[in-house]
């Protein structure tokens, strides 16, 4: 059975990665979500896949990293996805870990470019250290982050992102000299060859957005262990 992410937790039902979104995925009984982090100009973890608040506030000037963690909390980004969610903030890593159960997965991926946090890799560490939690996945567009993550914690499974159509990216992880439990790609070019290319290797497969029901099948058909997705039909599955 594939092991499907509520993509930034349950986004076409509550504001991306926040506490509702994250909820109304448990409530969906999802078995994995995926989830991004940042840091504040105070040196705190908060879950947020932009940079900058202008998707939330055209108002709000400057990225995450400009502000203190206080500051953060007084930014409504709840609003702009309905008067529902009025008031509703940013989350803490420590606030989503303190709701999601050890059972649930979770992929952490590290929002690193085209920002770099110094010293994000042994925060969210710590952080989790914290929390005495497992069932995590950490993974990122910026592959030095992961071998940070794997220096400073080799026990703790990495996931490689992949935007753009690169050549034989399966054996890329093999020489990048790090230890991959999956590969993540731009579902537009992921088929059964380069499924079996990275099966062949040991790698996992879990392609990102897969929102229509077809397209999910194909790549179900295809061989992949599972999807990200922003449809609560296809992460729930």
């Amino acid at each position: 059975m594939p092991l499907n992410f509520a993509h930034r937790g349950s986004l076409t039902e509550a504001p991306e990665n926040t506490l509702p979104a994250f909820q109304k995925a448990l409530d969906r009984g999802v078995r994995a979500i995926e989830l991004d982090v940042q840091l504040t100009k105070d040196n705190h973890l908060v879950v947020s896949h932009d940079h900058h608040f202008t998707r939330f506030n055209p108002a709000i000037q400057g990225t995450i990293k400009d502000y203190t963690l206080e500051a953060v909390r007084r930014i409504d980004v709840g609003s702009a996805f309905s008067q529902d969610f009025a008031g509703v903030s940013l989350p803490t890593l420590d606030e989503v870990l303190a709701i999601c159960p050890e059972t649930v997965l979770l992929n952490i991926e590290i929002k690193n470019i085209p920002v770099l946090y110094e010293g994000i890799e042994r925060r969210l560490l710590e952080t989790l250290e914290a929390h005495n939690r497992g069932n995590v996945m950490i993974s990122s567009f910026d592959h030095v982050a992961l071998k940070r993550i794997q220096t400073l914690n080799p026990a703790i499974d990495l996931g490689m992102l992949f935007y753009y159509r690169l050549l034989r990216p399966w054996d890329y992880a093999v020489s990048s000299g790090l230890r991959i439990r999956s590969l993540h790609p731009n579902q537009v070019y992921v088929d059964q060859t380069f499924v079996q290319a990275c099966r062949q290797l040991g790698y996992e497969v879990y392609p990102f957005t897969v929102n229509d029901p077809a397209r999910y099948q194909e790549l179900v058909d295809a061989g992949v262990d599972g999807v990200f997705s922003n449809n609560p039909a296809i992460f729930g599955a």
